[in-house]
């Protein structure tokens, strides 16, 4: 396993001082985003798809420090009911997809996304319980008619360039479960895979240890965020796990995301690193910050000291005692 970062952290630095920065923190990789709700203050999709060249400099940057790049990055909504976001997610996946197989990164992260309640619609609709009906009618439209097309096109469009989708299993979307992550992956291909967020989870009732067993025995685990959630009961009493308060109401929120260690125990964090282990995941865990009470350079070092002690960085010995 190698330690890693989603840089969009570091977006106000250029590229070079992000780069350093990194690598001075004994850091082996970097996800990058490329567009959508990410941004894409280090990388110029455009231009590095345009020239040979450029993105032979932008690899040499990259590799001269020691580092690579786990995946790009572009979170969007391919499937809104907002034609325009919808056309410039699309887009940009399409173009990250194609420059990740120029460039041999081989993940492209993303998410799932969410339509409307019907064919011209003007927002997203997230359906959150069966009954009344209408609800369970309008997830069947959902999967059939906008989910399930655009994914088997996309995860064709990736297979053939010889990258994998990592789908965040994010609430708002449609793909936020194991279950709707495998369901989708079903009727898809195997390109399809999941950006496996413990924050996500934990919030939802979930345990990542038990979703990294249920995915990892697909072998759907095709990339990683760190990212840890606090869970406060008292307020959970009051506003229940789909709490709607802005994140910064941390006093009273039932859940906020916090830095590595802030949130579970250090305990659980290893319980979490060595089932990705064991269950075929030995690849890079990218540090992702969005804790309201941490500034980032302070998030990101805790994050940084307390996954560097459960890491698992080797291949495992043999079995010499048996």
């Amino acid at each position: 396993m190698k330690l890693g970062v989603f840089t969009v952290l570091f977006s106000e630095k250029s590229f070079e001082e992000m780069l350093d920065h990194v690598q001075a923190s004994g850091l082996k990789a970097i996800e990058i985003g490329t567009g959508c709700y990410p941004g894409n203050a280090h990388c110029p999709v455009d231009e590095l798809l345009e020239s040979e060249e450029k993105r032979a400099e932008y690899l040499e940057k990259v590799q001269s420090r020691g580092l690579t790049i786990s995946a790009f990055s572009c979170h969007g909504n391919p499937i809104s009911p907002d034609e325009q976001f919808a056309k410039e997610s699309h887009d940009t996946l399409t173009k990250t997809i194609k420059l990740a197989a120029m460039m041999n990164v081989p993940v492209v992260n993303a998410f799932s996304g969410i339509p409307g309640d019907q064919e011209g619609a003007k927002f997203p609709n997230w359906p959150v319980t069966p009954w009344p009906n209408e609800y369970s009618e309008l997830l069947q439209w959902q999967w059939e008619e906008k989910l399930i097309p655009y994914w088997k096109k996309q995860g064709q469009f990736a297979q053939e360039n010889g990258v994998k989708i990592g789908l965040e299993l994010h609430a708002g979307f449609l793909v936020h479960t194991p279950h709707t992550m495998l369901k989708l992956r079903a009727a898809t291909c195997d390109a399809i895979g999941a950006n496996l967020d413990p924050s996500h989870l934990w919030w939802q009732g979930i345990d990542p240890v038990a979703a990294i067993k249920i995915l990892g025995k697909e072998n759907a685990i095709h990339h990683f965020h760190a990212k840890d959630t606090y869970i406060d009961q008292e307020n959970v009493n009051m506003y229940g796990l789909t709490d709607m308060q802005p994140y910064s109401n941390v006093q009273t929120r039932a859940w906020t995301f916090r830095s590595v260690g802030y949130g579970h125990s250090i305990q659980e964090w290893s319980n979490i690193i060595s089932a990705l282990k064991t269950y075929g995941y030995d690849y890079v865990i990218s540090i992702e910050h969005e804790d309201p009470i941490m500034s980032i350079d302070e998030g990101f070092s805790r994050a940084v000291k307390n996954l560097k002690s459960v890491i698992i960085e080797e291949a495992p010995s043999d079995i010499w005692w048996a």
